[in-house]
C-alpha cells in the first residue's frame, strides 16, 4: 500500500482528501477529535471543511465511510456554517449511505439528516428525502420513509411539512416491495397521530385492504395528541419548557397544545385541486335557461357532480356563479333552487378564499330567498351562505346583511339574524371590531322589539353570540337602551353559545363579573394573543402616558363601565320651574334669588356677583346645573339689557358647565340665549366661552349641531357669522372626532349664499378648517356652487394644503354619552388600518345614492354587446349614472361583472374607458368599494400586463385610486394577487411588483396570504426580463419586513439548488436594507388625538408610518434608529446610535498594503466582475460591498449602502471632512471610492449628485497636490460614468462635471481621456454628445493633435460625422472642434475628416472662414470662435439689445469653453514636460512663474532697428510703405507681459491673484508707467470681476480658507480699482458691458452680509462705497448711464433683492446730478436708446405694479433733467430707435417738452437747414422703405442680384445711418451671408479703383467709432488702416483676429460685417469682451514665451485713440527708450 510517511504529516483536511483510504480514515478520526474540541461554533477552522463534508459521507471505502459519517455528524452538530452543506450532504447520505448493508451506517445517515433538521434545514432534508423515494433501489426508499417517520415523530408536524409527504404516500402503498409498503403504513400511522382525520381524504384511493389495516391501527392510537420531543436550535426555550414538564410530570398545557396541533393542518391543504371549468357540459348555459324544469335540473345535476370535489382549481367562475345565482333568485321550482344553493355551497367550499370575488353578488340573492318557508330550501340556503361567509369577511358582507334587516318579511329577518349568529361564532375580537359590530347591534336591537317571536329569538341569539365573542364590556355600550329582562335573555343566550372549534372566547371570562367591578383596561382581556393585543396595549399605553389627547383619563372601555351611574344623569329629564327654584334655593343665598329679576340693573348685577361666588365655591356633586341655568333664564333672562349683567350671566353659564354635571337638558336651556349674544360686540366673547364650556361638557359634535341650527333659525347676520367663527376655532381646539358634517353642510351652504359678506367669509374660513381634517372629499359637497364662490373656497383650501391639523387642546370633560365615547375609539380603530383605510368616517358622512335600480339588465347587456360602439354607449351610460349620483352606495347590481369583461376588451379604447369609469366609481363609492375588490379590483391588476404603456399607466392610476379608498388589506387577502404574479407576463410582473414595493412599507400588518406571493417573487428574481428582476429585487426588502427573513429563507429552500443560492444571496442583501415596520401611532406617541383618523382621509393620505413622527421625540428615535432592525424598542436604537457615535471617531478608511494591487490583479484574472455596466446590477453592488468591508469603517459602509439618500449625503460630508487628514488611506481605497461614486451617478437625487461632485472636485485637487496619477483600472471604472453626467439637463451639474474633467487631465493623461470622450459622443443624449465634442475641442486646443487616439484621422472622421447631427448644439460643437483642429494643423484637417456631404462641408468651410485663425503656430491655441464673436456677433443687434449675461446660452458656452481652455493651459504648464509642447515655451513660462515681482520682463530687443520702425509713419501724406514685421513683435512683447499678469488676477489661487494685483498696482501708482495699461482696461476689469465672483461664490463659502486672506484680496482689488479710476483717461476706456459686470460685482459685494460678519469687513464695505462713487465720476458718462439703466432693468425682477435695485437707483440719481456738467460730452442718442429699451422691457404699467414707485420716478427724473438741459432739441436724438412712432419714450418726451413750453416756439426757433433736412428725412420714411424693398427684391432674383447689391452699397454710402436690420431679420442665414459677402466684394473693388482718391475712401472705410474725435483729426489713422488692408491682401496680416496690443477703445478698425449693414455705434457686451479678452490672455502667455519668431501671426495696430500719428510716434519712442534702459 505504500509508505505511511507519505501522508502521516499532512494536515487533517488534506488527509481527508487523500487517495489512500487509510489516510482518509486517519483524517476522519483526527477531524472527529478536532470537531469535538473546537469550542467556538464560528471558528474559521470550520470553513476549511465546508467542501469536504460531502466526501466524508460518500467515501467509497465502507470502513472509512463509517468514521466519515461520525465526523460529519460532529461537524453538523458543532459548526455554525454547517447549514450550507445540507443539500449536498443529505443527497450523498440518501444515495451512498442508505443503500449500505451496515445498520450502523444507516443509523448515522438518519442521525445526520435529523441533525440538519435540528439546525433549521428541515426543508432541504425533506426535499432530498422525498427525491430519494423515486430511487429504484428499494433499500434507499425504505430508509428515506423511515427517516421521514422518525423526523415527524421527533420534531412534529409544525417542523416537518406534511403536505408533500401525504401527496406521495398513496403512491408508496402501491409499491411492489413489501418493505416499502410496511414502512409506508408506519409512516401513515405516525402522520395520523399528528393530523388525525385530515389524512383520510388523501388516502381514500388506496387499496381497501390496506385502508382497513390502517383504520385498525388508527383506532389503537391514544386520543391524546403527540408532543414534539426534539427541538430546533431556535426552539431552546420550548425545549427547556418540555424538559421541565417531563421532570414535574406535569401536563398543564395539554389543552393549549392540543388546540395548536389540531389547527396545524387543514385537510383541504393536503388535497389536490381539481379543474372543473373545462368539464362543464357545453350546453349547460343553454339548458339552464330552458323552459322545461327537467332540462334545467339535468344541467344543475351535472354541475353538482362536478362541484362535489372537495378542492377546486382557481379560474373564472363568474358565468357559472351568475347562472346559479339566477336560479336561486328567480327559478320558481324550489327543488332547483335547493340544488343550485348546494352547488354554490360546494363551489364556496372548494374554492375557499378564491370564491370571495363572487360573494358580494350572491349573498343579497340568498338572503332575499330566505322568504321561502320549505325547510329543505332554507337548509340548502343556510349551508350556501355559511360556506360563502368563510370565503370572505363579515365587513364585506355587512351592507348586504344590514339591507335586509329592515325587510318586511319576518323569515328573512330571522334567517339574517341567525346567519349573523353563526358568523359571529367564527369571529374573534380582532375580526369583529366595534366599527363592524356597532351597526349590527343597532339593527339587532330593533329586532329584539319585533312583533314576531322567531325574529326576536334570532336577534337574542345573535347578540348573545357577539357578547360571547368580544366580551360583555364591548357589547354593553350598544345595549344601553334595553331593559333588564332583555339583557338577561341576551346573557342567557351567550352562556349557551358554543364557539367554533370549542375555543374560549377572548373575553369569555369577563361576563361573570359585575360590570361595576370591571378590572382596569390593562388587564382586559386576561387571555389574548395575536391581533386582539393591539387594542389592549394601545389603551394601556395611553393611560400610562398621562391624560391622553382625547382627555379620557383611562381606557374608554373601563371608563364607560365605571361611569354607568353618571351616564344616566346625561339623559336627565326636564325639571319644572318650581323644582328648579326649590333646588336653587338650597345652594344660592336668598338675597341672590330675590334680586335676580329686580328692575334696578345694579341690584341685578349684585345678584349675579353673589350667584358667581356661590357657583365658584359649590361642590361639583351638589351643583344642580339645570336649576341654576333655569334661574339665569328667569325674567329678564336672555333679554337682559345691561351688558355688564349679561356678561356676568354668560360667565356663570361657562362656570356651571365647567364645574358641574352639565347635561344636554341644561345646555338646551341656555344655548338659545348664548347664540343670541354671540354676535354682540360686548358680550360675544363671554358667549363664545360659554359655548366652548358646554362643548367640553356635552361634546362638541352635539353642541355644534345645536348652535348652528339655532343661529341659522335667526336672521341676525352678525350672530350667524360669529357662530361659524366660533365653530371653526372650536374644531381646532377639540379636534374633529364625531363631528356630524351632514348636519352642517346645509347651514354652511345657506351661509355661502348669504348676502352679508361677513357670513360668507366666516363660512369659507370654517370650510378651510374642515378641509384640514377631511381633505378633498369636502369639496364634493360644494361642486354645485357658483364658479366665483367655488374659486374662493378653492383658494381657502389651497391655503390649507400641506398643513396638518393642530393637536386638540380641549377634550370632552366626562365620558360623554356612551355613544360619543365609542365614536372616538371606533375612529381610532379605523385609522389604525394603514394604507389609506383611515378615512372611512369622513367618507361615510357623504350622502349616498343607491344606483342599483339604474343598473338594468339592458345596460349590462349593452356593455357586453358584440358591437364595440354599443359597448361604448353602455359604458358612457354607466359613467353618466355615476356622475349624476355623485356619491353612491356599494350596491351597483351586475355592473362589476360587466365592467370586468370590458377590462379584457380587445378594443383598447374601451379598456381605457372602463378604467376611467372605475376611477370615477372609486371616488363616488368611497370605502364601500372594499366589497368589490375581488370582483373588480383584481381584474384591474390584470390590465397592468397590457402591452400598451398608456393602458398600463391608466390601470396603475385606477389601482392607486381604488387603494386610496379601500386600503391594502382586501387586496392582499386570498390567492388572487399571487395568481396574478404567477402569470409570466413581464409587464404585469414589473408593474405589480413596483406597486407592492411602494405600498408594503406603509402597512403595519398584512394578511398571511402575502406568503403565497413569495414563490412567484422568487421566480421574478430570475425572470428573463431585466426590469422584472430589478423590480423583484426592490420588492424583496418590503416583503421581508412583513414576513420576516426566516419565512422567506424557508420558502427559498424549495427552489432548485442554483436558484436557491442566488435567491439566498439576494435575501441577505435585502435583509441589510429592510425598512422598519411603521409603528402603530397609539403605541409610539399616544396618538394624535381625535384629529388623526379623519386626517387620513385627506387628499394626501399619508401612510401610517408618517402620521406619528412629529408627535413625540421618542417616536422619532424609533424611526431613526430602527433603520435596519425590525421592531426594536425605542430605547435600543438610542443606545445603538450612541455606540455608533463612539465608533465613528476612528479612521474611516483602513490602509491595507497592496490591497488595491490585489484587486487589480483579481479583475485581470477575471476572478471578480469587471466594473462595466449600463445600469448597476445587484451583483456589482454586492461585490463592491465585499471589497469595501476590509478597508472601510463598518459604520461608513452602512451609511454608504443605506437605502435613505440622506445617509449618503451625510457619509460624503464625513469623507470631505477627512479627505486631507486621511489622504493616504483615501488614495489606497481610491478605486473603491470612485466605484461607489459611479453608483451614485445612477441616482436621480440632485442633492446627492451635487454632494458627490463637490467631493470629487476636492478629491482630484488633492490627488493633483499629491502628484498621484490614476491607474487604468481606476480610470476605466470611473471616467465613462462621469462622462454620462456631462449630459445632465441641469446646468449646475454639467458645470461641475466639466470642472472635474479639466482636473482629471492633471492626474490622468489627456490622450487617455480622449477615447472616453469619443465614446461619449455616441450617446443618445444630445447634450452629452455636444458637451463631449466641446471637451474634445478643448483637449485638442490644449494638448495638440497628439491627444487624438487611436489616430487623428480616425478620431476626426468620427467627430466630423456629428456635423450632420439633428441637434443644433451638437452640430455647433462638432464644427467648433473641427475648427480647433484646423487652428492646430491647417488645411490638413480636410484630409483627416474624410468625405463629408456637400451640405456639411459647406457648413464647415463657412465656419472655418468665419472663425479660424489663418496661420498655424503652437498647438495650444484657443479656438478662434471666441474672437470671431467679437468681430461678427451672432446676432447683429446684440450690441443694442443689452440683455443680461444669462440670456444668451451660446455666449455662456463660449465663456465656459474659454475657461476650460484656460484651465487646461494651467494644467499643461504645470506638468513638467509633455510631448506636444516645445521645450522653449516651457522654459520661458517657468522663468515667469519663478519671478513674479518684475512688472514687465521683456525679450532682448537690441537688434531691432528703430529708424526702420519710425519711417513708414513719419510722412503725413498717404504713401504706401512696408511696415517692418518687427513692429508687431515689439508691441506684442510689452502687451503679452501685461496680459500674463492680468490673467493671474483671475486666478483661483488667492496668493497668485494678490501678487498679480500688487504688480499692477505698482504700475498704476506711477503716472509715467500707468499708460502701459491703456488698451488693457477692459481686460483687467474682466479679470477683476471674475475674481470678485470667485470670492463671492467659492472662497467665502469655503470654511477652510482663512477669511483674513480673503479680506487681503478684497483690499488689493479695491486698492487697484481706486488707483485705476483716479486716472480719468484710463477710466474712460472701460466699455459699457464691462462696467455693467463690474458694478454688479461691487454692489453684490456691498450687500454681502458675510463680509460684514468678518473682522474689518465694515472697512471693506466702506472702501467699496468710495470706489463705486469714483467709478461713477470717472467712467465714460454715456457708458455709465447705459450700464445703470441695464442693471436697473435686470434688478426689477421679483427674484432680485430689493436692496440691489435701490443701490442702482441711488447711483442713477448721482449720475443725474452730474448731467448739467456732462451733458455736452455724453452720447444722448445712445442713452435715449437705452431708455427706450428699458421702457419696452419695463413699461409704465409694470413699474407701477412694483412695491415702490422709485424706479418710475427715477426714470422720469432722468428724462425730465435731459429735457430741461436740451429742450426741444432732445427730440432730434431719437435716431437710433426703430419705429419711433411706437416708442413710449418719444410720446413721453413730447409731453415733457410741451409742458415746459418749448414746443410752441420750436418752428420759429428752428429755421436752420439741418433741422429742415431732418424733418424732410422723417417725411420720406415711407419712400425709403419702398426703395429698400425694391433693392432686396433685385438681390433675391438670380438675374438682377449683382445690380441689387451695387444699389444697396450705394444706398448705404448715401444714407450711412440707414438700418437694414428689419429687411434682413426674416431672411435665412445663407442670404444674410451672401449680402455681406457681396457688399464686401464691392467695397474691395472700389477701394482698388480709388487708391489715389483717398478722400473718397474716407467715408467708406473710415467710419469713426471714437466719439470724441473729429473727422479731420482721424484722417492719418485712416491712412494707416488703408496700409493694414493692403497688408492683409498680401497675406501679411491675419484678418480673423485683432491685434493683441491694440486699444480696445475702438471696437475694430475695419468695420465688421454687421457694421456694413447697420452703422449704429456698437457697444461690446460684457460677454463679447469676456470671451475675446480671455482668448487674448491665453495667447499672451504663448507670445511671451516666443522671443524670436519670424512667422509671428499676431499683427498689431498702433493706438488710434490719439489725435495724430505724431502722438503715436512720441508714445512709441518713449516706450522704446524705457525698454532699452531697463534691459541695460
Amino acid at each position: 500500500m505504500g509508505d505511511d510517511s507519505e501522508w502521516i504529516k499532512l494536515p487533517i483536511d488534506q488527509k481527508c482528501e487523500h487517495k489512500v483510504w487509510k489516510a482518509r480514515l486517519n483524517g476522519y478520526e483526527e477531524a472527529l477529535k478536532l470537531f469535538q474540541k473546537i469550542g467556538d461554533e464560528k471558528s474559521p477552522e470550520w470553513g476549511k471543511y465546508l467542501g469536504l463534508i460531502k466526501k466524508f459521507v460518500t467515501d467509497s471505502n465502507a470502513v472509512a465511510q463509517l468514521k466519515g459519517l461520525e465526523a460529519a455528524l460532529a461537524f453538523i452538530e458543532n459548526a455554525h456554517v454547517a447549514g450550507k452543506t445540507a443539500g449536498e450532504v443529505v443527497s450523498g447520505v440518501v444515495t451512498k449511505v442508505f443503500n449500505q448493508p451496515k445498520a450502523r451506517a444507516k443509523e448515522l445517515g438518519t442521525d445526520i439528516c435529523l441533525m440538519y433538521i435540528e439546525i433549521e434545514k428541515a426543508e432541504v432534508v425533506q426535499d432530498e428525502l422525498l427525491k430519494g423515494l423515486d430511487n429504484k433501489n428499494p433499500k434507499i426508499v425504505v430508509s428515506c420513509i423511515e427517516t421521514l417517520r422518525k423526523a415527524l415523530s421527533e420534531f412534529g408536524s409544525k417542523i416537518i411539512t406534511l403536505k408533500p409527504i401525504v401527496k406521495i404516500l398513496s403512491k408508496q402503498f402501491e409499491s411492489r416491495e413489501k418493505a416499502v409498503r410496511d414502512e409506508s403504513k408506519l409512516l401513515a400511522v405516525e402522520i395520523y397521530k399528528w393530523i388525525r382525520d385530515a389524512l383520510r381524504p388523501p388516502l381514500q384511493n388506496i387499496n381497501s385492504v390496506q385502508l382497513k389495516e390502517l383504520e385498525e391501527e388508527w383506532v389503537k392510537l391514544p386520543s391524546s395528541p403527540p408532543k414534539q420531543t426534539r427541538f430546533l436550535r431556535s426552539q431552546q426555550d420550548l425545549k427547556a419548557k418540555f424538559e421541565q414538564q417531563q421532570a414535574h410530570a406535569g401536563d398543564q398545557s395539554d389543552g393549549e397544545d392540543e388546540e395548536e396541533t389540531v389547527a396545524a393542518v387543514d385537510p383541504y391543504e393536503l388535497l389536490e385541486a381539481v379543474e372543473i371549468l373545462s368539464k362543464i357540459p357545453k350546453d349547460f348555459y343553454d339548458k339552464i335557461e330552458a323552459k322545461k324544469w327537467q332540462e334545467r335540473k339535468e344541467a344543475l345535476e351535472a354541475i353538482e357532480a362536478l362541484t362535489k370535489n372537495p378542492k377546486l382549481e382557481n379560474g373564472d367562475y363568474g358565468d357559472l356563479v351568475r347562472a346559479l345565482k339566477k336560479v336561486v333568485g328567480k327559478d320558481a321550482n324550489v327543488m332547483l333552487v335547493t340544488v343550485a344553493a348546494k352547488c354554490l355551497a360546494a363551489l364556496a367550499s372548494g374554492l375557499r378564499k378564491k370564491f370571495g370575488t363572487y360573494a358580494g353578488q350572491v349573498v343579497p340573492t340568498v338572503l332575499e330567498k330566505f322568504k321561502e318557508k320549505k325547510p329543505q330550501v332554507v337548509q340548502a340556503l343556510q349551508e350556501a351562505i355559511d360556506a360563502i361567509f368563510l370565503t370572505t369577511t363579515l365587513q364585506n358582507l355587512s351592507e348586504d346583511i344590514l339591507a335586509v334587516m329592515d325587510n318586511k318579511n319576518p323569515s328573512i329577518k330571522q334567517q339574517a339574524s341567525l346567519f349573523l349568529a353563526r358568523s359571529f361564532r367564527h369571529c374573534t375580537q380582532a375580526t369583529l371590531p366595534k366599527s363592524v359590530l356597532k351597526p349590527f347591534c343597532a339593527a339587532l336591537i330593533k329586532q329584539v322589539n319585533d312583533s314576531a317571536p322567531e325574529v326576536r329569538d334570532a336577534a337574542f341569539e345573535a347578540l348573545g353570540t357577539a357578547m360571547k365573542v368580544v366580551g360583555e364590556k364591548a357589547v354593553n355600550p350598544f345595549l344601553s337602551d334595553l331593559d333588564k329582562l332583555k339583557l338577561d335573555k341576551i346573557k342567557e343566550s351567550a352562556d349557551k353559545v358554543e364557539l367554533a372549534g370549542g375555543k374560549k372566547a377572548a373575553g369569555g371570562g369577563l361576563e361573570k363579573k359585575p360590570a361595576a367591578k370591571a378590572p382596569p383596561a390593562a388587564e382586559v382581556p386576561p387571555k389574548s394573543s395575536g391581533p386582539p393585543r393591539k387594542t389592549q396595549t394601545g389603551a394601556a399605553s395611553k393611560s400610562s402616558a398621562g391624560p391622553s389627547k382625547k382627555g379620557k383619563p383611562t381606557c374608554a372601555v373601563a371608563g364607560k363601565t365605571k361611569k354607568t351611574p353618571e351616564s344616566r344623569e346625561f339623559t336627565e329629564t326636564e325639571l319644572s320651574v318650581e323644582v328648579c327654584e326649590e333646588r336653587a334655593a338650597g345652594v344660592l343665598p336668598a338675597s341672590c334669588l330675590q334680586l335676580l329679576d329686580s328692575a334696578n340693573w345694579k341690584e341685578r348685577l349684585a345678584s349675579m356677583e353673589e350667584f358667581l361666588r356661590a357657583v365658584e365655591t359649590m361642590d361639583k356633586a351638589e351643583m344642580p346645573c339645570q336649576a341654576l341655568v333655569r334661574m339665569l333664564a328667569k325674567k329678564p333672562g336672555w333679554k337682559e339689557t345691561n351688558f355688564q349683567v349679561m356678561q356676568m350671566k354668560l360667565q356663570i353659564v361657562a362656570l356651571v358647565a365647567q364645574r358641574g354635571q352639565f347635561s344636554k337638558t341644561s345646555a338646551s336651556v341656555v344655548l338659545d340665549g348664548l347664540v343670541d349674544k354671540v354676535g354682540d360686540i360686548k358680550c360675544g366673547g363671554k358667549a363664545k366661552e360659554g359655548l366652548t364650556a358646554i362643548g367640553e361638557a356635552c361634546s362638541l359634535p352635539w353642541t355644534a349641531e345645536q348652535v348652528v341650527s339655532l343661529a341659522f333659525a335667526q336672521k341676525n347676520p352678525k350672530n350667524q357669522a360669529e357662530t361659524l367663527n366660533w365653530l371653526a376655532n372650536a374644531m381646532k381646539e377639540f379636534g374633529f372626532a364625531g363631528i356630524n358634517v351632514k348636519g352642517f353642510i346645509s347651514n354652511v351652504k345657506t351661509a355661502l349664499g348669504a348676502t352679508n359678506p361677513a357670513i360668507r367669509t366666516s363660512a369659507i374660513t370654517l370650510l378651510g378648517v374642515m378641509y384640514l381634517y377631511m381633505g378633498a372629499p369636502l369639496r364634493m359637497f360644494f361642486e354645485d356652487e357658483k364658479p366665483a364662490l367655488l374659486s374662493q373656497i378653492d383658494a381657502e383650501f389651497e391655503k390649507m394644503q400641506g398643513q396638518s391639523p393642530p393637536a386638540p387642546i380641549r377634550s370632552i370633560k366626562k365620558s360623554g354619552t356612551v355613544e360619543e365615547g365609542d365614536e372616538g375609539e371606533e375612529q381610532e380603530e379605523d385609522g389604525g388600518g394603514g394604507g389609506g383605510g383611515g378615512g372611512q368616517d369622513i367618507m361615510d358622512l357623504l350622502p349616498r345614492t343607491d344606483i342599483g335600480d339604474k343598473i338594468t339588465s339592458d345596460l349590462v347587456s349593452k356593455i357586453g354587446d358584440k358591437n364595440w360602439k354599443i359597448r361604448k354607449e353602455g359604458l358612457d351610460e354607466a359613467a353618466a349614472i355615476i356622475s349624476e349620483a355623485k356619491f353612491i352606495t356599494a350596491n351597483i347590481g351586475d355592473l362589476p361583472m360587466a365592467l370586468k369583461g370590458r377590462l379584457g376588451d380587445s378594443n383598447k379604447i374601451l379598456v381605457q374607458q372602463a378604467l376611467t369609469l372605475l376611477q370615477q366609481l372609486s371616488t363616488a363609492m368611497g370605502p364601500g368599494l372594499k366589497q368589490h375588490v375581488k370582483a373588480l379590483g383584481i381584474p384591474i391588476v390584470t390590465v397592468l400586463g397590457d402591452s400598451k404603456p398608456n393602458v398600463r399607466a391608466a390601470a396603475m392610476t385606477t389601482l392607486q385610486a381604488w387603494v386610496e379608498q379601500t386600503g391594502m388589506k382586501e387586496w392582499l387577502e386570498g390567492e388572487d394577487l399571487s395568481e396574478e404574479l404567477k402569470k409570466e407576463n413581464p409587464f404585469l410582473r414589473q408593474e405589480l411588483l413596483g406597486w407592492l414595493a411602494e405600498k408594503l412599507p406603509t402597512l403595519r400588518a398584512v394578511p398571511g396570504d402575502l406568503m403565497l406571493c413569495v414563490p412567484h417573487l422568487y421566480a421574478c428574481l430570475e425572470d428573463r426580463n431585466g426590469d422584472v428582476r430589478k423590480k423583484a429585487q426592490d420588492a424583496l426588502p418590503t416583503f421581508m419586513m412583513h414576513l420576516g427573513y426566516d419565512k422567506m429563507e424557508k420558502a427559498a429552500g424549495k427552489l432548485k439548488a442554483a436558484s436557491k443560492d442566488q435567491v439566498l444571496a439576494m435575501l441577505e442583501k435585502a435583509r441589510a436594507v429592510m425598512p422598519a415596520k411603521p409603528a402603530a401611532p397609539a403605541k409610539s406617541g399616544g396618538g394624535k388625538g381625535s384629529a388623526e383618523p379623519s386626517r387620513a382621509a385627506s387628499a394626501s393620505r399619508q401612510p401610517a408610518s408618517e402620521d406619528f413622527v412629529d408627535n413625540k421625540p421618542e417616536a422619532k428615535k424609533v424611526r431613526g434608529g430602527v433603520a435596519g432592525k425590525k421592531g426594536a424598542a425605542g430605547k435600543k436604537p438610542a443606545a445603538k446610535s450612541q455606540k455608533d457615535d463612539e465608533d465613528r471617531s476612528g479612521p474611516i478608511f483602513i490602509l491595507i498594503a497592496n490591497a488595491k494591487e490585489q484587486r487589480i490583479k483579481e479583475e485581470k484574472q477575471l476572478k471578480i466582475l469587471k466594473w462595466n455596466f449600463t445600469t448597476p446590477r445587484d451583483e456589482y453592488l454586492e461585490q463592491l460591498k465585499t471589497q469595501m468591508s476590509t478597508c472601510f469603517a463598518k459604520w461608513l459602509q452602512d451609511e454608504l449602502f443605506h437605502f435613505d439618500f440622506q445617509r449618503h449625503v451625510k457619509a460624503i460630508g464625513v469623507m470631505i471632512e477627512r479627505l486631507e487628514s486621511e489622504s493616504d488611506a483615501t488614495i489606497g481605497c481610491l478605486d473603491l471610492i470612485l466605484k461607489w461614486f459611479t453608483l451614485r451617478f445612477f441616482d436621480t437625487n440632485t442633492t446627492v449628485l451635487m454632494k458627490v461632485l463637490e467631493y470629487l472636485k476636492l478629491l482630484f485637487a488633492m490627488l493633483n497636490r499629491e502628484n498621484y496619477h490614476l491607474t487604468e483600472y481606476e480610470a476605466n471604472s470611473f471616467v465613462p460614468y462621469l462622462i454620462l453626467k456631462v449630459g445632465e439637463p441641469k446646468d449646475v451639474v454639467r458645470k461641475d462635471v466639466r470642472a472635474i474633467l479639466a482636473m482629471l487631465c492633471k492626474v490622468y493623461p489627456a490622450s487617455k481621456v480622449f477615447p472616453f470622450l469619443m465614446d461619449g459622443t455616441k450617446s443618445k443624449n444630445s447634450k452629452q454628445r455636444a458637451e463631449c465634442l466641446e471637451e474634445l475641442g478643448c483637449l485638442i486646443e490644449g494638448y495638440g493633435m497628439n491627444v487624438c487616439q487611436p489616430t487623428p484621422a480616425k478620431s476626426l472622421k468620427e467627430i466630423a460625422v456629428h456635423i450632420g447631427d439633428r441637434d443644433t448644439s451638437v452640430r455647433n460643437a462638432a464644427l467648433n472642434t473641427v475648427v480647433a483642429v484646423y487652428n492646430v494643423c491647417g488645411d490638413q484637417v480636410y484630409k483627416l475628416i474624410g468625405n463629408l456631404s456637400e451640405k456639411d462641408m459647406s457648413m464647415l468651410e463657412e465656419r472655418i472662414k468665419r472663425s479660424a485663425k489663418k496661420t498655424v503656430a503652437a498647438p495650444a491655441k484657443p479656438s478662434a470662435t471666441e474672437r470671431s464673436q467679437k468681430e461678427h456677433p451672432t446676432n447683429p443687434n446684440a450690441t443694442f439689445l443689452r440683455k443680461p449675461l444669462q440670456d444668451d446660452p451660446n455666449k455662456l458656452k463660449l465663456m465656459y469653453r474659454t475657461y476650460r481652455i484656460q484651465a487646461r493651459q494651467n494644467a499643461q504648464h504645470s506638468e513638467s514636460s509633455h510631448p506636444s509642447i516645445p521645450k522653449e515655451f516651457q522654459l520661458d513660462l517657468d522663468m515667469i512663474e519663478m519671478d513674479q515681482n518684475r512688472v514687465c520682463e521683456l525679450p532682448d530687443l537690441v537688434q531691432h532697428k528703430l529708424d526702420e520702425l519710425l519711417e513708414p509713419i513719419m510722412i503725413p501724406e498717404p504713401k504706401m510703405r512696408a511696415i517692418s514685421p518687427h513692429f508687431d513683435d515689439l508691441h506684442n512683447s510689452t502687451a503679452s507681459t501685461i496680459n500674463f499678469v492680468i490673467s493671474q488676477v483671475a486666478s483661483g489661487d488667492i496668493n497668485n491673484s494678490i501678487q498679480a494685483l500688487a504688480q499692477i498696482d505698482e504700475v498704476l501708482r506711477q503716472e509715467d508707467k500707468a499708460e502701459v495699461m491703456s488698451g488693457h482696461i477692459d481686460q483687467f476689469l474682466i479679470a477683476t470681476f471674475m475674481q470678485l465672483r470667485l470670492i463671492y461664490s467659492t472662497h467665502m463659502a469655503d470654511d477652510r480658507l482663512d477669511k483674513r486672506d480673503i479680506l487681503k484680496l478684497y483690499s488689493c482689488i479695491i486698492g487697484n480699482m481706486l488707483s485705476l479710476f483716479a486716472m480719468e483717461s484710463l477710466a474712460r476706456e472701460a466699455s459699457m458691458g464691462v462696467l455693467k459686470d463690474l458694478m454688479h460685482g461691487l454692489i453684490t459685494l456691498m450687500l454681502d452680509a458675510r463680509v460684514e460678519d468678518i473682522e474689518d469687513g465694515q472697512q471693506v464695505i466702506r472702501s467699496v462705497n468710495l470706489l463705486v462713487t469714483r467709478v461713477l465720476e470717472k467712467s465714460d458718462q454715456t457708458n455709465m448711464i447705459s450700464t445703470l439703466l441695464v442693471l436697473l432693468q435686470d434688478s426689477l425682477v421679483p427674484t432680485a433683492p430689493t436692496m440691489f435695485s435701490e443701490l442702482i437707483m441711488k447711483c442713477l440719481w448721482r449720475m443725474i446730478r452730474f448731467l448739467p456738467e456732462t451733458i455736452d460730452s455724453i452720447n444722448l442718442d445712445r442713452i435715449l436708446l437705452d431708455v427706450h429699451n428699458f421702457m419696452k422691457v419695463c413699461p409704465k404699467e409694470k413699474l407701477k405694479q412694483l412695491k415702490g414707485d422709485v424706479p418710475h420716478r427715477t426714470l422720469k427724473t432722468l428724462l425730465h433733467t435731459l429735457c430741461k438741459l436740451k429742450g426741444a432739441e432732445i427730440l432730434d436724438h431719437l435716431s437710433m430707435i426703430e419705429n419711433r412712432n411706437e416708442s413710449e419714450l418719444e410720446a413721453h418726451l413730447r409731453r415733457v417738452v410741451k409742458h415746459s413750453g418749448n414746443l410752441s416756439g420750436l418752428k420759429s426757433d428752428r429755421g436752420n437747414e439741418k433741422t429742415g433736412l431732418r424733418t424732410e428725412d422723417r417725411m420720406s420714411k415711407a419712400k425709403v422703405s419702398d426703395l429698400l424693398s425694391e433693392i432686396f427684391k433685385k438681390i433675391g432674383s438670380k438675374e438682377n442680384a449683382k445690380e441689387g447689391l451695387t444699389e444697396l452699397y450705394e444706398y448705404k454710402q448715401k444714407y450711412s445711418d440707414a438700418d437694414l436690420k428689419p429687411y434682413l431679420k426674416n431672411t435665412s442665414q445663407f442670404f444674410q451671408s451672401y449680402v455681406e459677402r457681396g457688399l464686401r466684394m464691392i467695397e474691395s473693388e472700389r477701394e482698388g479703383k480709388a487708391r489715389t482718391q483717398t478722400s473718397a475712401v474716407i467715408p467708406q472705410h473710415g467710419v469713426d467709432f471714437s466719439l470724441s474725435s473729429s473727422n479731420e483729426e482721424v484722417k492719418p489713422a485712416v491712412y494707416y488702416e488703408r496700409l493694414k488692408i493692403l497688408r492683409q491682401r498680401q497675406g501679411l496680416e491675419n484678418t480673423s483676429r485683432q491685434g493683441v496690443g491694440g486699444s480696445e477703445d475702438e471696437p475694430q478698425q475695419r468695420p465688421p460685417i454687421s457694421s456694413l449693414l447697420s452703422s449704429k455705434p456698437s457697444v461690446a457686451s460684457s460677454t463679447d469682451m469676456l470671451q475675446s479678452k480671455l482668448s487674448q490672455l491665453k495667447e499672451s502667455r504663448e507670445l511671451y514665451q516666443q522671443e524670436h519668431n519670424a512667422h509671428s501671426h499676431s499683427p498689431t495696430r498702433t493706438h488710434t485713440r490719439s489725435a495724430s500719428p505724431a502722438a503715436n510716434l512720441d508714445d512709441l519712442k518713449k516706450r522704446l527708450e524705457r525698454i532699452k534702459s531697463k534691459r541695460q
